[in-house]
């Protein structure tokens, strides 16, 4: 007979992420990179909004 698998075993260590770089934090949490990447975008769908009602 096949042995039975434990359900409640944790998680192994290779199966979460890594940890982030200082360098990825700031970016994630710039203020003013969102701010501008906001804005980046929304000028990408208003482009595209208006080029589809032309």
């Amino acid at each position: 007979m096949p042995k039975s698998l434990d359900k409640n075993e944790p998680y192994s260590e290779i199966s979460y992420g890594t940890e982030s770089t200082k360098a990825v934090q700031f970016l994630r949490t710039c203020m003013l990179r969102q701010f501008v990447r906001f804005f980046v975008l929304n000028l990408k769908v208003m482009k595209i909004v208006i080029k589809g009602h032309s």
